[in-house]
């Protein structure tokens, strides 16, 4: 069972992701899809965080679910201030033009050093030509 969100952070931490396909580095006769995503967390709550590990599940149109665990992100375990936000880009590569993305970050309160759980709504990485 993840650690829940200790009360004073309920609401204040949120993560909000823009996914983009990029057509320069895709080759779809070999079943390569690169998709980047632009993930801002914004931190509204009056504690500074900090994010230590992030977990992605991945499926793709095939129904093919790979599972990504890591420590930070893009080679980072950013503090986040209060009222501050953190951005970064980041890729993946599908077999195929079409799928989801969903996850969350394991955080610390940097105050009480609790850890918490921010979840990552889904998202879909879709390529040309596919319905939205």
């Amino acid at each position: 069972m993840s650690p829940m969100l200790p009360e004073a952070l309920q609401g204040q931490v949120r993560v909000e992701v823009e996914p983009e396909f990029r057509e320069e580095e895709s080759a779809p006769t070999e079943d390569r899809y690169v998709f980047s995503y632009t993930v801002t967390v914004h931190n509204a709550s009056r504690h500074s965080i900090q994010l230590m590990a992030r977990h992605w599940k991945i499926t793709q149109g095939s129904g093919k679910v790979q599972e990504v665990r890591g420590k930070g992100v893009v080679g980072q375990q950013p503090m986040i201030g209060p009222g501050q936000q953190f951005r970064y880009t980041s890729r993946a590569i599908l077999d195929g033009p079409v799928g989801v993305m969903e996850g969350d970050y394991t955080c610390v309160d940097t105050a009480s050093q609790r850890p918490f759980e921010v979840a990552i709504a889904p998202f879909r990485l879709a390529g040309p030509n596919q319905v939205h």
